[in-house]
């Protein structure tokens, strides 16, 4: 009985830290880009990018990201990997699967010589989508 009185409030006070920290995050992306591989399993060439109003949200309360697109895409993370940080910039990787299964790659990358840009990939094995991104209000 004595131990539960010790570990009971010091797991109420974890549980709470970990719901403080879950945040929901929502980009407006503007604009957007396809990379695919060749027959030959190369990269061929980003497309150019077309507009693209579309609202991606990170919901780290339900390990979620949707994008708003016309198709909406609903990626769950099964990951978190660690912040990657160079002198150029700073990357967030995440492993997830989308509602059919396929796993991928997202990384949200800010880059630090490009006034802080940020950009949103999609990386699967045979193709990449990025979104140029901005913090929505």
């Amino acid at each position: 009985m004595k131990a539960l009185k010790v570990i009971l409030p010091f797991l109420l006070f974890f549980f709470s830290i970990q719901d403080i920290s879950a945040q929901v995050y929502r980009f407006k992306a503007d604009s957007f880009s396809i990379l695919e591989k060749t027959k030959n399993g190369k990269w061929g060439k980003w497309t150019d990018f077309n507009e693209s109003p579309v609202v991606i949200t990170l919901d780290g309360k339900k390990d979620r990201i949707v994008v708003n697109s016309q198709e909406i895409q609903i990626y769950r993370i099964l990951a978190y990997g660690e912040k990657v940080i160079d002198k150029n910039q700073e990357t967030i990787p995440m492993k997830c699967a989308d509602n059919e299964g396929g796993l991928c790659t997202i990384l949200i990358v800010t880059k630090k010589n490009e006034g802080n840009r940020k950009q949103f990939y999609i990386n699967y094995d045979d193709v990449k989508i990025v979104y140029n991104v901005y913090v929505a209000d």
